[in-house]
Order: structure tokens, then sequence, then C-alpha cells
């Protein structure tokens, strides 16, 4: 699927993005992070268990971790390693996904509300925004911590729908992670996957309203929307 092949269903009344790997460039700085842990510590994580923590916050992943490596691994050394590789990396490597600046200038221009629902923590967003001056560009920042049930469970997008005021239905959710588009489309969001390090499934596909290439496409489908309505 291609962007400039589909439309919207209908103009959205807010956008609701995703971060780790949607706005910013940071599910491959923590795969390196994850791996750099791994390899300096002598644990020798699979690979495959390593590619399984994309887009699942770490409680998760703890928990995972311990299902595949025995209830003697040291996880929480081993968590705190990778933040500590993480940080160093995006300290000088965090970079914006290409579109993010343009998306919203094309929501500031159409006036359109937009929130983040992130599994990181809000300080994790508060730095990744403030090295790229994006504060005060989201109307609302919904993150770990702020609802019961993290994604897949519907509940990061539906309080970011809350915190907006919009009817969940009449919502645009960008994500790049399986369990985000879970999650989105469990909310009843228009969901579109901007793909990262995975590419979709049949199952992922099935979920998703569509699928394009990167947050310029996502302009050009918001800019049709709102012609569209324009002329109607």
């Amino acid at each position: 699927m291609h962007g400039q092949t589909m439309t919207l269903p209908h103009i959205p009344a807010a956008v609701i993005f995703d971060m780790d790997g949607l706005i910013f460039d940071t599910e491959a700085l923590y795969q390196q992070a994850f791996l750099a842990a791994s390899s300096a510590g002598g644990l020798n994580l699979p690979i495959t268990l390593i590619q399984g923590t994309i887009g699942v916050p770490w409680a998760s992943n703890r928990l995972l971790i311990l299902e595949q490596m025995g209830p003697d691994f040291p996880v929480d050394q081993y968590g705190e390693a990778v933040m500590a590789h993480f940080t160093a990396l995006a300290a000088t490597e965090l970079q914006l996904k290409p579109g993010v600046l343009e998306l919203l200038d094309v929501l500031d221009q159409l006036e359109l509300p937009r929130g983040i629902a992130t599994s990181s923590s809000h300080s994790t967003v508060r730095s990744h925004l403030s090295a790229h001056g994006l504060e005060g560009r989201f109307d609302a920042v919904i993150a770990y911590g702020d609802y019961a049930a993290s994604k897949p469970m519907p509940d990061p997008f539906l309080t970011a729908a809350k915190r907006l005021g919009v009817n969940p239905a009449l919502c645009l959710a960008l994500e790049d992670s399986y369990n985000g588009v879970r999650s989105a489309s469990a909310a009843g969001m228009m969901t579109f996957m901007v793909p990262d390090l995975l590419h979709p499934t049949p199952e992922i596909q099935s979920l998703c309203t569509g699928i394009v290439s990167d947050l310029k496409a996502v302009c050009e489908l918001i800019l049709a929307a709102s012609a569209d309505r324009t002329v109607a």
C-alpha cells in the first residue's frame, strides 16, 4: 500500500502519535543498546529475544527476559546497562524520523489537536522533545504510568483521546510497532502503520486502515482529506 493510492475515510479530529520509531529514530538505538549490554556483560541474549523488545515497555520486557533466560538472569542489572548505553547513544545520535516537522506544521495549519501515546516514561519524552525543540508541539502526552494496561491493550490510545476530548473513532493513530497497531486498532481508531524496524504481517495489515512509508505521506493524506471536506 502506498500513500498516493489511498485516502483517509475522513479528516481526523485529532492525531495521536507513538513516539519511539515514529517521531524519533530510537528503536534502532534501543536495539544497539540491548546488544551492547548483552555483549559487555557476557550475557548472550538471543537476537530474536532482543528483536522482541521493540515497542514493548521495560516492565513487560523484564518478564519476557526472565521467562526466556531463567529466573537467575541478572535482569535488573542488565536493564540498567541497557539504559546507560541508550542514554549515551541518544546524546549524540537521536534523530527525528522523516516528515515529523512537516506533519506538525500541517496540523498547526489545520488547527488539529495532537497527542503522544507511548510506552516510554515522561522523563524520556521530555528529554527527547527538548533535544529537538518540540516542547509545546503536542497538546497531550500519555506516557508509561498514565494508563492501567500497556500496548497492545487500547488504554494508552483511549487515554490520549480522552485527554484531548475527542471520540477515539475520530482519531488518526500513527504507529510503527505491532503492539502499537494492535493497541490503536483495539481503541477503534483509524490506524496507520509507518514501518520502522518491523514489516507488517498479514495480521497487522488486517488491523490497519493504511500503511505508508513515512510521515510525509501522512501529510499528503490529511491535506487531501481537508481539501475534500472544503470542496464538499
